[in-house]
């Protein structure tokens, strides 16, 4: 931190006037990104609507075999641009279908008469994003990158809302870093996480100006994940992964062949919440790295251990969940953890062939590791190796198996996201979708890896079966997910619970469920993912109200548009998805006290009626059908831990 701290200061310092530079603005002219060689050091930044989002930072590399970071001339007359017309279709996002323009700029920086790098900036209505583009020095035709310079320089008043990256070979059978620690809101900034600075996404309130995203995406086993660490009192820079991940093993210094490109950097910016909310920049910017071999099947699913834990692991009880998920509608079942030594593999493929002719698929759980961590769930050392994954995965080929659930793997390094890439490209081979768990943030992949589903990266539902204080907590982490973890990728939370308590008979024992059902209805709509493990239990068909079973036997799981309608990160959230003609307006709130607002909605026509699903002060819910208002508004009321559902055509 302080070797960074003290770059930036440099950068401060050597910024002069007379630079080169060029301003490349979005199609609506709105969002201006300026980029710039001040005395050497290239450095960028962004202003939204006349507003500076973005101070002067600074960009620029560190490699074994380059001095990237200063002594560097931008050639104006040399800059690219062209408009680029984004047309792409990918049903497993949040937008089934996105159209866009944005103009593409590629910025060459020279040391003396050497072409030694590019800037590639990718612009849109509200996204930049950039990456490098590194050539061969002399006869040297790989490198080693020691460092990244690219900061983020935040203006004064800025305020974060960040998640710590945990310390490496910690957590449960030393299984961290897996971005699974509760944010900080509203925080004021020069902190540094616990020390390790920060996960990706990173939310901030620019003041009064607006909001902005700052991420990163399209990262494959050519380069490392990284973090977001504090590089001052407004200063942050990019930080590679820390020593200790993955057992020692592998290096923190990503190694690039010669020209090579980085991954992008993504900035998300608006005066409101809406474009980070709807914004698609982690996919725009990537392409597919192989085609998907095989049609997927997305949808809703269940699995017995969110409830039951690891007794619920045997034979019968997982027939019982597919009779369950059967009569649900439901797509699938998960079946966890320990089910190698306590179903088996031959009594698997009997339950297998049994979900199929109940028209319901599998998931199976795997353990990630081979040297990493200490996880004794089974199966083990299936996955690390080529040799015997491939088998393992034939097996599932033949028994039907629909995908798997890949745990504890803990790590940003290049060796680990060789790993991950190895993993989904072998699974599509074999006709089998992929969920990670126990993982980094998933940056691109839906789009990269067409197999690909979904991630955890977030404290997740199983956290509320292991401790009350998470679920006293439930409703302020919802608030937080569909603005920051959720908006740049799939989340597998594998929530919407309608036990009271977090046991399979809902006898009271057990951590307590402090929320009401009509929030759990809302989160199946707030939290997106192209296949939702529910935490519903065979017992909700008699202990649930009639109408909340009715909705999630038919909310959907796959959608066609998100539009953020209201809230703020921690109190409340309002946002509406829509599925083929039919919209659904969820929310959910955190504060002591009720939010009580009147909501435009656009998506419905005034007067119409739709269904809602709302609840009273004790969190008592019911289905009612209300109308629009004449002016196209309707007023809502969620009081805390509750929630809020409008559907309509």
């Amino acid at each position: 931190m302080k070797k960074i701290s003290l770059l930036l200061s440099a950068f401060c310092a050597c910024c002069v006037a007379g630079a080169s530079t060029v301003e490349l603005t979005g199609p609506d002219k709105k969002l201006v990104v300026s980029v710039s060689d001040d005395g050497g050091v290239p450095v960028y930044e962004v202003r939204y609507d006349g507003k500076v989002f973005l101070e002067r930072s600074p960009l620029g590399m560190l490699t074994d075999i380059h001095n990237l970071q200063q002594g560097l001339d931008l050639r104006e007359e040399e800059v690219s641009t062209k408009t680029v017309d984004i047309d792409y279709s990918l049903a497993s996002i949040k937008r089934s279908h996105v159209e866009l323009q944005a103009l593409q700029a590629v910025c060459p920086f020279y040391q003396g008469d050497k072409h030694v790098m590019d800037v590639v900036f990718h612009v849109s209505a509200n996204d930049v994003a950039f990456k490098y583009k590194l050539y061969p020095q002399k006869d040297r035709l790989c490198c080693v990158v020691k460092q990244e310079s690219t900061g983020f320089v935040l203006p004064e008043g800025t305020t974060t809302f960040l998640c710590p990256q945990a310390t490496p070979m910690g957590g449960f059978a030393r299984t961290s870093p897996s971005y699974e620690t509760s944010y900080t809101v509203d925080d004021a900034m020069g902190k540094n996480g616990w020390g390790q600075g920060y996960t990706f996404p990173c939310l901030f309130r620019v003041g009064e100006q607006g909001w902005m995203l700052i991420s990163e995406t399209g990262v494959d086993s050519r380069y490392c994940g990284s973090r977001l660490l504090s590089a001052g009192e407004r200063a942050y820079a990019i930080g590679f992964p820390q020593e200790g991940e993955w057992n020692g093993n592998g290096t923190v210094c990503p190694g690039l062949m010669l020209p090579g490109e980085t991954p992008w950097r993504t900035l998300t910016v608006g005066q409101t919440l809406a474009p980070i909310v709807e914004s698609t920049v982690a996919w725009d910017v990537v392409e597919p790295l192989y085609e998907r071999a095989f049609t997927p099947v997305y949808g809703r699913g269940t699995w017995s251990w969110i409830m039951g834990g690891d007794n619920s692991m045997n034979y019968d009880e997982q027939r019982r969940y597919i009779d369950f998920a059967a009569q649900m509608g439901y797509e699938s079942v998960l079946v966890d953890a320990w089910w190698d030594s306590r179903v088996g593999y031959e009594r698997m493929a009997e339950l297998a062939d049994y979900a199929r002719q109940k028209g319901v698929g599998l998931y199976l759980w795997y353990n990630s590791n081979g040297y990493w961590n200490d996880a004794p769930q089974g199966p083990r050392g299936r996955l690390d190796r080529s040799v015997v994954r491939r088998r393992e995965m034939a097996w599932m080929r033949d028994a039907g198996i629909r995908g798997i659930k890949v745990d504890f793997v803990g790590s940003d390094k290049q060796e680990t996201m060789r790993l991950y890439e190895d993993i989904l490209c072998d699974a599509n081979e074999y006709g089998l979708l992929v969920i990670f768990h126990g993982c980094t943030l998933p940056r691109g992949w839906e789009r990269m890896y067409p197999n690909f589903v979904s991630a955890e990266a977030v404290l997740a539902s199983e956290n509320m079966h292991f401790s009350q204080g998470s679920c006293d907590a439930e409703a302020f982490n919802a608030t937080l997910h569909p603005f920051i973890r959720n908006s740049v990728g799939a989340m597998d939370f594998g929530g919407s619970t309608l036990n009271h308590y977090y046991n399979g008979t809902d006898e009271p024992r057990g951590s307590r469920r402090v929320t009401s059902d009509v929030y759990a209805l809302a989160t199946a709509v707030l939290f997106q993912s192209a296949v939702q493990h529910f935490a519903l239990t065979p017992v909700n068909l008699t202990n649930a109200p009639q109408w909340a079973m009715d909705f999630m036997k038919r909310v959907p799981a796959v959608w066609d548009e998100v539009r953020f309608i209201d809230g703020y990160p921690g109190k409340y959230v309002v946002l509406a998805r829509r599925s083929g003609d039919t919209w659904y307006v969820a929310g959910v709130n955190a504060q002591d006290e009720t939010v009580e607002t009147k909501v435009t909605l656009p998506m419905f026509a005034a007067g119409q009626t739709v269904s809602c699903y709302e609840d009273d002060k004790k969190l008592q819910g019911e289905l009612k059908q209300r109308r629009v208002g004449k002016d196209g508004k309707m007023k809502i009321s969620i009081p805390k831990n509750g929630g809020v559902v409008l559907v309509g055509e």
